[in-house]
Order: structure tokens, then C-alpha cells, then sequence
């Protein structure tokens, strides 16, 4: 029976071609391109040129850790190496737009961080600046390339459990926001800065719906701002729907991160093991239960890559095959606009107490 998954792992594949390969250079050396951006690239045998970031003892230390060999003064001079082809953006959301708008002007392809721009009308400006200079723009969108996600995905596209009629994310953790100031101050929280994988995830498999309806809410004593529960209901035609219920205040340690596709012909679930001990993790968990191979009940899947670092060469990976052969990234920037779309028709809901349409933004 594990012979039935060959295809569904070559789809959920992380490996770049080597003919793909361009070098690399990473503007920040915050935690997360510490431990998945660097660590995810080097796994992939990819060229990082050189790093940049403010704190100039922090990019050197990063540097030193993974082995990249230039640490640039400036941003300016980071843009001003004619070796890079491909920078890669991880800074705090308000910065990265400028530094968007810079390396485009220098004639680099460019990975963002999600959310990509902070507003509909700047990210439709930063996907105009590069259609006009004939660059690419992919979205670090990395969950839609986590191998149990991807692996869903291949699942439903190859018709195993029918036709998709709703799909499911469950997360209820604990999550300690003072680990980036920024966030602790901000007044939306929980969907553009985490919700929005499951978002996109669920983009990546069911496309975009019809209609959104979203509540969200504080729990006493949080630290946070923001909010830290929300409810996101998803309307598909027909009678496709999709839930997103994420909450981060568990106080009690029993956490679950889980996710699931139904369709008319059998199921697929699974979990998101680096939610249960962020940010090392545990293996994902993925299972099938099909009427159409058949499977006689639950499947297992073998998973053998993580969320962090792995999934983060995807959205690179990506981005790399389309210098080399055309066409978009998956997760183009373009593309993207239709999560920011989804996500902003949430909060719109969230505000009014009334669904929204994302296709009228």
C-alpha cells in the first residue's frame, strides 16, 4: 500500500534543483532566520552571499553560526551586490515595504514575509513594481509546503477522497507574543500574524471564498493587545465551507493543532506537530481514509519533514524555479493579494459583526 503514496510525496518534494540555484542575500538576522530561514536553505544546498540587518553584532553572529561569509554594512550595500539575484526579506512587517520597493529598483527577485504589505493598495503597488521591472515577488507563505499540508493537497487534487466539501484548522495553544515587542502593542493580532497560514493553506486547496464571517476576542489577563481567539467561517458555493478556530491562551498545557479535509468520497487529518513545542516541535501527524483507493479505514502517511525549518526552502524554492523557467511562483505576491483580500474581509467582519465579501476589496 505505501507504493500508492510515491505520488503524493514527489508533489509534497522540497528538493531545488541545482540548476535553479542563485545566490542568495537575507536582509535580518531575527530569530526565525536563525532557526528555519538559514537552516532551511542550507538543507537545500542554497547560496546564501551575505546577510544585513541593523543590529550589526546580531547579523554577525548569525553569520558566524551558519557559515554565511558576508556580513554588509548597509542595506544599500547589501543591493549594490551584483552577485545576488534572489534577497530575501525577514523583517518586521512596517519595514518591509521600503525594503521591497529598494530592491526591486535594484533589479533582485525578492522573497517578503507574510503579510507582505500591511494594506490592500501597497501590496497591489509592490506587485506593479515588479511586473513593470519583469521581477519575481514570492510570499514566505511556507505552511501550503509543510509535507503534511502539501501532502493533503496532493491527496485532494488526485481525487482520493471526492469532491472537498469542508476543511477544518484547530489550534489551541499557548503563545507567548512578548517575544516580539512589536506584536504585544498591535492592535490586530491573531489572523495577520498567525491565522493567516491557515488562511492560505486553506486557499491553497479550496481557492477563495465567497463570503467570510469572522468574531474574535481577548481572554482576561493577556498581555497582548490584540486579538487572541478568533472563529473564521469561510462560504464556498455550493455547500463547501471552511473553519478556522484559533485561540492562544490554553493555561492548561492540554494543546491540539489540528487540521482536516472532508470530502464525499473519505477524509484526510492530521496535526501540526511544531505547535505542540514551538518552536523545535514534533513530527506532523497525517492520515487518509478514502472510499476511492480504498483504504480500509485510517491511513498513515509516513511524514518525514517538519514546519520549521524544512517547509521554509518551499516558498524559495519556488520562487527560484520560476526565475529559471517562467511563469509565478506558487506563492506569488500576486496570488497572495487574495490572502490579504480574505484576511482583511475578516477583520472588516470582526469589526461589524456582519459577513463580508474578500472578491469586493
Amino acid at each position: 500500500m505505501l507504493d500508492v503514496f510515491a505520488p503524493i510525496a514527489a508533489a509534497a518534494d522540497l528538493a531545488i534543483p541545482e540548476a535553479h540555484r542563485l545566490p542568495i542575500a537575507v536582509v535580518g538576522a531575527g530569530a526565525i532566520v536563525d532557526v528555519a530561514h538559514l537552516p532551511a536553505y542550507r538543507k537545500a544546498g542554497l547560496e546564501i552571499a551575505g546577510i544585513f540587518d541593523l543590529n550589526a553584532e546580531r547579523a554577525r553572529e548569525v553569520a558566524a553560526r551558519h557559515g554565511v561569509p558576508r556580513v554588509y554594512g548597509s542595506l544599500a550595500e547589501l543591493l549594490a551586490d551584483e552577485r545576488v539575484a534572489v534577497v530575501d526579506v525577514a523583517v518586521a512587517p512596517n519595514a518591509q515595504p521600503g525594503i521591497a520597493r529598494a530592491a526591486l529598483e535594484a533589479g533582485k527577485h525578492l522573497l517578503c514575509q507574510k503579510p507582505f504589505a500591511p494594506d490592500l493598495a501597497t501590496g497591489r503597488e509592490i506587485v506593479a513594481l515588479a511586473a513593470e521591472r519583469g521581477l519575481k515577488v514570492a510570499v514566505n507563505q511556507q505552511l501550503r509546503f509543510d509535507e503534511g499540508i502539501a501532502a493533503a493537497r496532493a491527496m485532494v487534487r488526485e481525487g482520493w477522497i471526492g469532491e472537498p466539501t469542508a476543511m477544518t484548522f484547530t489550534v489551541n495553544i499557548f503563545t507567548d507574543w512578548s517575544a516580539w515587542d512589536w506584536l504585544v502593542s498591535t492592535d490586530r493580532l491573531e489572523i495577520v500574524y498567525h491565522s493567516i497560514h491557515y488562511l492560505d493553506a486553506i486557499r491553497s486547496i479550496l481557492g477563495d471564498p465567497e463570503t467570510v464571517f469572522c468574531t474574535g476576542s481577548r481572554t482576561a489577563g493577556q498581555v497582548a493587545k490584540g486579538e487572541t481567539r478568533t472563529m473564521s467561517v469561510l462560504v464556498y458555493p455550493g455547500d463547501v465551507r471552511a473553519l478556522v478556530h484559533a485561540h492562544h491562551e490554553n493555561r492548561t498545557g492540554d494543546y491540539e493543532a489540528a487540521f482536516r479535509v472532508d470530502g464525499t468520497e473519505g477524509a484526510i487529518r492530521g496535526t501540526l506537530g511544531l505547535l505542540y513545542d514551538y518552536p523545535h516541535g514534533r513530527p506532523d501527524t497525517l492520515e487518509v481514509s478514502s472510499r476511492v483507493l480504498p483504504t480500509d479505514g485510517w491511513l498513515p502517511y509516513p511524514v518525514t519533514t517538519r514546519w520549521l525549518p524544512d517547509a521554509v526552502a518551499g516558498p524559495m524554492g519556488s520562487l527560484l524555479a520560476a526565475i529559471a523557467e517562467g511563469g509565478e511562483p506558487e506563492t506569488a505576491a500576486a496570488d497572495n493579494l487574495g490572502t490579504l483580500r480574505l484576511m482583511e474581509a475578516l477583520y472588516q467582519s470582526m469589526e461589524s459583526g456582519e459577513s463580508r465579501r474578500p472578491g469586493a476589496l
